[in-house]
Order: C-alpha cells, then sequence, then structure tokens
C-alpha cells in the first residue's frame, strides 16, 4: 500500500509539521513525529477536511488579512512545484523541515542514542547488522548515522560547515580595475652553481640607492629596475623552501630562474629543481652561469637539458636559455630583458585600489620586535594601520619596512615588505588577507585554529597504495604521481618506463621525479606537496626523511627488485593486495674496525648506534646510502662470547653470512619483516 509522510501533507496544506500534528490530534489520529507514515487514503482525507477548515477560517477574515495571507502564500509557493496527492511517493525526497536533527560529518555512537532518544546498545546492534564494529565511544559517518535513524521514522540533517562561509571569500577583479605589475622571480639550481653570486650581480648592477659600503639587503627580497620595470626577486632559491611553502597551497612565483654551471652541467639538484618548478608550473628560464670559466660547454648544459625535457629556443624549443657570467656581469641585461619579455607574454595583472592579499615567504621572533613577517603583496595595496590574518595569526600592521630597510606607509603589489604587529609568528606560505577590522581578523584566526586542532586529531589523508583502488572505484584519483629513487641511473628509467605503462582508463601513473641515491628530504617534500608515493630501489632513506615521512604521512616504498614494486603497484590499481609484509627496523651499527677471523672471515667490529642487534636477524649493509648487501647476520660476538643480543652504546663483532666486503664506516642495519593485516 503507497503511504506518504506527515511533513509532504504539512507542504501541502502549506503549514508547518508541528501544526498539521496539533491537528492530527485533534482529529483523534496518532503520528509521532514528522517523518511518520500514512496511507494515501488517511492523506487525502486529511488535506479534503483541513482544507475546508482553511477555506472557512479565510471566509471570516477580512478582506485584506485574507489578501495578505494569500500574498505569503504565493511567495512561499514560488520555488516549489505543487504536488498533487496522487503523485505523493514515499521514497521521493523534499525540502526537510525544522524538526531534522542536524548533526555534523561524524557523530560518536553515545551521542547518537541520546538524540534518537534510544538505548545505545540498539544502535550498536544496528552497526553490527550492517557490518560495522563499533563500541559506544567510537564515532560513526553521517552516512550511517542517517540509515539507523530511518529505521525509527526520524531525519537527519548534515550540518553545514560555517567555518567554510566564516573564512575569508576573496572576490574577483573586474577586468577594467587590473593594472600591469611587477613579476616575482625565484632563483634555482644545483650548489655551488652560482645563484647567490647571480642575485648579487643583478642587485649591483640594477639597485640604484645604494648604502654606504654597498648594499645591504634587510629582507629576503629584493626589488631591481630593468628599463623603468621593476622586477622582485626572492631571496629564498633553495627548492626545498620553494616546495614547502607549494604543499601549503601557496604559489608566490611568476617565474623561475634555473641555474646551471656551463663547466658542471646538469646536476641531481638542478633535476629536482626542474621537477619542482614543472609541478608548479612555473615558466622556465635557464640561466648557463660561469661562461667565463676555460672548461665551460655551453652545448653540452643544452643537450644534457633537451634530456630533461627542456629544448631551449636555439635547437628549436620555446624554453628560453641565456649565457651568463655573474662574476663578469656579462649578458645580466640581456637576462633581465627576458624576464620582461616572459612576464609580458603571462600579462600579470592586479588591481591596486583593494584590500591587500599575499603570501608570507618568511618569519621569525625577534626579542626586541615581537613576531615579524616577511610578505609579498600579490593583490591590492597594504598600509599601515590595516587589520590583517595570516594562517592562523592576525593583528594590525604597527610598522612596514622594504628592502632598502626604510619605513613605508604603504606597498603596492608585488612588493615585498616585512610587516610588525601580529599576534604570532605565521609560517612561510601562509595567505594573508586585509580584514574590515580587527574583531573579524581574530574570529577567522581562532576559527583556523580550532580547525588545525581536529585536523591533527584526524589522520592525515595522504595518498597510499591500500586506498588507491578505493580512490579509483568513487573517482576521487584522476593521476597518481611517483617518484622513484635508486642506486644506478639505469633503474631509475627502467622503472619510469615500467611504471608509466600501468596508465589506464581510470587512473593516469605519472612518475614526477626519479633520481640516483638516497631518499632525501626533498623527495619527501615534493611528495607530500604532490601527493605523490615514493619508490626506492636499493637505496635507503636518510634519518631526516625517516622523520619527515611520519610527520607528512606520506606513502614510501623500498624494494630490492623493479618487477615487485611493478607488481605491486599493478595489483593495488586492480584493489588485490594480499597482506601486508612490513618491515620493522631493530637497531643500527656502524663498523668501527673490520678484522679477520681464521676459518670464519671477515668479522665487522662495530659499536650499536641506535636499537639492538640480535643473532640470526636480517640484517643489510648500507654504503654512503646505496645497500650493497642484504641478508643475514650469521654472528654476534661480545669478546669471545656468542651473544644473542648487543643494545645501544656497546661494542661487538657482527659477522654477515655469505659476506666479505666490509669497510669502516659502513652501516649495518639489522631488522626483521612482520605480517600485518591490512586495514
Amino acid at each position: 500500500m503507497q503511504k506518504t509522510r506527515v511533513y509532504k501533507i504539512a507542504q501541502e496544506l502549506n503549514m508547518t509539521s508541528k501544526e498539521l500534528i496539533e491537528k492530527l490530534e485533534e482529529l483523534d489520529i496518532k503520528v509521532t513525529n514528522h517523518m511518520s507514515s500514512l496511507s494515501m487514503e488517511e492523506a487525502e482525507v486529511i488535506i479534503e477536511l483541513l482544507g475546508d477548515k482553511r477555506e472557512e477560517k479565510e471566509e471570516n477574515m477580512t478582506k485584506t488579512e485574507v489578501e495578505d495571507i494569500k500574498h505569503i502564500e504565493t511567495i512561499k509557493e514560488q520555488p516549489k512545484q505543487e504536488i498533487e496527492p496522487e503523485e505523493m511517493d514515499f521514497e521521493e525526497e523534499d525540502a526537510y523541515d525544522s524538526n531534522a536533527i542536524i548533526i555534523g560529518d561524524t557523530i560518536v555512537v553515545g551521542d547518537l542514542a541520546k538524540k534518537l532518544d534510544i538505548a545505545a546498545s540498539e544502535v550498536i546492534m544496528k552497526l553490527i547488522k550492517l557490518g560495522i564494529m563499533a563500541n559506544i565511544n567510537q564515532e560513526i559517518k553521517f552516512e550511517t548515522a542517517e540509515k539507523i535513524a530511518l529505521d525509527y521514522d526520524i531525519l537527519l540533517e548534515r550540518e553545514e560547515k560555517e567555518e567554510e562561509a566564516a573564512d575569508i571569500i576573496i572576490e574577483e577583479d573586474e577586468a577594467e580595475d587590473l593594472k600591469p605589475r611587477p613579476p616575482i622571480v625565484t632563483v634555482m639550481g644545483h650548489v655551488d652553481h652560482g645563484k647567490t653570486s647571480l642575485l648579487d650581480s643583478i642587485r649591483n648592477t640594477r639597485v640604484t640607492d645604494r648604502e654606504a659600503g654597498g648594499i645591504t639587503q634587510h629582507i629576503g627580497a629584493s626589488e631591481v629596475t630593468v628599463n623603468g620595470k621593476k622586477v622582485v626577486f626572492l631571496d629564498t632559491p633553495g627548492h626545498e623552501a620553494f616546495t614547502e611553502m607549494r604543499s601549503r597551497g601557496a604559489k608566490v612565483t611568476d617565474i623561475a630562474i634555473l641555474v646551471v654551471a656551463a663547466d658542471d652541467g646538469i646536476m641531481p639538484q638542478t633535476v629536482e629543481a626542474i621537477n619542482h618548478s614543472k609541478a608548479a608550473g612555473v615558466p622556465i628560464i635557464i640561466a648557463i652561469n660561469k661562461i667565463d670559466k676555460p672548461s665551460a660547454n655551453i652545448e653540452r648544459v643544452r643537450q644534457e637539458l633537451s634530456e630533461k625535457g627542456l629544448l631551449v629556443e636555439e635547437w628549436g624549443g620555446d624554453v628560453i636559455d641565456v649565457p651568463v657570467s655573474a662574476k663578469t656581469g656579462e649578458n645580466i641585461d640581456t637576462l633581465l630583458e627576458m624576464v620582461l619579455l616572459v612576464a609580458e607574454m603571462e600579462e600579470l595583472k592586479a588591481n591596486p585600489d583593494r584590500n591587500a592579499v599575499g603570501t608570507v615567504i618568511e618569519s621569525n621572533l625577534d626579542k626586541g620586535r615581537g613576531p615579524v613577517a616577511t610578505v609579498i603583496i600579490s593583490n591590492g595595496t597594504l598600509k599601515v594601520g590595516d587589520p590583517i590574518v595570516a594562517g592562523s595569526s592576525y593583528g594590525k600592521v604597527r610598522a612596514m619596512i622594504n628592502d632598502k630597510g626604510k619605513r613605508i606607509k604603504k606597498a603596492p603589489p608585488s612588493t615585498p615588505v616585512e610587516i610588525l604587529g601580529l599576534n604570532e609568528v605565521p609560517n612561510a606560505g601562509d595567505q594573508f588577507v586585509v580584514l574590515a577590522s580587527d574583531k573579524a581578523a581574530r574570529t577567522i584566526a581562532e576559527k583556523r585554529k580550532e580547525k588545525i586542532r581536529d585536523e591533527q586529531m584526524k589522520a592525515s589523508s595522504k595518498i597510499s597504495l591500500e586506498d588507491l583502488f578505493e580512490k579509483m572505484q568513487h573517482g576521487e584519483l584522476k593521476e597518481l604521481n611517483i617518484i622513484v629513487k635508486a642506486d644506478v641511473q639505469g633503474s631509475v628509467e627502467a622503472v619510469r618506463q615500467s611504471i608509466e605503462k600501468l596508465t589506464n582508463e581510470e587512473v593516469s601513473v605519472r612518475v614526477i621525479h626519479g633520481g640516483v641515491g638516497a631518499i632525501t628530504e626533498s623527495d619527501i617534500m615534493l611528495a607530500s606537496a604532490s601527493n605523490a608515493i615514493v619508490i626506492g630501489f636499493n637505496v635507503r632513506p636518510s634519518t631526516g626523511a625517516n622523520t619527515l615521512v611520519e610527520r607528512e604521512k606520506v606513502d614510501m616504498r623500498t624494494y630490492r627488485s623493479i618487477y615487485e614494486s611493478i607488481e605491486v603497484s599493478e595489483t593495488a590499481m586492480k584493489g588485490m593486495l594480499d597482506p601486508e609484509y612490513v618491515e620493522e627496523e631493530l637497531g643500527k651499527a656502524e663498523i668501527r674496525l673490520p678484522f679477520k677471523v681464521p676459518n670464519a672471515g671477515m668479522v665487522a667490529g662495530s659499536y650499536v648506534i641506535s636499537g639492538k642487534i640480535l643473532r640470526n636477524a636480517k640484517a643489510r649493509l648500507v654504503r654512503d646510502g646505496i645497500v650493497v648487501y642484504d641478508g643475514t647476520i650469521d654472528s654476534l660476538r661480545r669478546f669471545k662470547d656468542d651473544v644473542k643480543e648487543v643494545a645501544t652504546g656497546y661494542e661487538c663483532g657482527i659477522g654477515l653470512t655469505n659476506f666479505n666486503d666490509i669497510k669502516e664506516g659502513d652501516i649495518i642495519e639489522a631488522y626483521v619483516i612482520k605480517e600485518v593485516e591490512r586495514k
């Protein structure tokens, strides 16, 4: 038999559910709440009966009152489509009325029981039937709670996220209000390729207001003038800082200058810088530095760049390259002109006649001045006295200092300034926004702090191989980014090609960075910023990288075989992951003195630097970040005695099974393999 809900009948009669329930009680019709069901015959009788009473009431009113009521009803009915009683359907969803119970994205089982006015044991039984094992103190999702509530004819509504609405909405500018702004340039490249020298050379040739004894840089950015136009250079050339800011969602840089030494060519950090710039979608200008050296070979650099996917204009590509010498100042002007040319192509514009918006590029706590933040304005004009919010910190701009160390009253777009007046030190990469009042800034900052606390309580949702298939099924993942590190370049290329062949209709697999050597902190930061998985072959992560993996919740895998990793990645994409075998590190020992024992071979005289070393445990020998042996510990001795284990701070002799190539300074890592159930 077809049924309908009480709240639908109330909508048909243009009254609230509460009013209808009171009327039904007068007619001796028993209903529990607005979600109670009535047969279609009962619904028709109620509509006819209460509809007639409503008409009688209108007849007894004055003409003006009737017209007012009809006018209000007309307004109420305008957005809704009229529903005949015959067309009502039990399954049809409509606007919920005010009697619905409002909850958040998750709710504790005990709290749900209280809201539904039932015993917690009943809710737990319902959850068990749904295949969910949860106790009274555990949280369940809104969708699960909704299913349980419907069994009791109670409607749940998801609470709107007020913080999203309460947070800052930055309005788009009208096209006619936009005016050209100076480009913001970041300089990146390998160590000792001349990044700092190039910046110094640019400043020496272009900064007009020199201070006594040379130029003193007061903040982490500088302005230079080229052909009457300003260019802003950020003094944070390290690509780690660049990526760290990008991982927080900041897009500070308009153009990246990649410095490559003409006598050295492409180096590991150069490759990382190229990959970081590409991932951020920033135009790249190549500055081939040190051309004054006799060993400089520009064509070799161009050849190596083409192998990394950067084909210069000289070779028919679209990447601008300028051979320069930071030492002699040769072609510095040409480089700056190229920066202006790229900036012109990018059509960089901003509206100076609005409240300022920008990014924190560095910050610190000064003993005398309190929290100090160096910011760069991306839009609008910042003025002294403006109330601002930067991340979870807020305040009023008490003073502004430019790159010359002079106090200024206002700063237009693309101007780097140091500001004082915040209540605490913001993070590099935080966006700052000027608001209407101090109160608004404080409110938003406090809400952001609460949000950060909530996020810290929850596990980070970085991508991992375990949830890869689930995300693919829900259409959440269109692209899987992978970072590959190996002991030799040949392995990197082989893995890159094999992994990229796994691309299918549902997900595109892309290797965003490949390199030789140990897994570093820079690799983990890039993975965090790009939501990527890190895969290593015959290499180990550095101590700092291990710490960062825990903090950033990045999925990092190390393998001995290329085929093993490809097989695991392919299986993950098919959603068929077997029980996981996890490596648990027992301890590390540093080899201090290798010595030969008759009839036993080479023994490593070692000092245990962390954890403990167990006899017969699995072990690997790591030399300069590269795994040269992976096997088991054959013997473990303290002086002349065989021992089962040696703890941190003690010396011991370690013999490795069928391996004698032991050198001073090598690290022995003892570990065990444990089977872990998939979550």
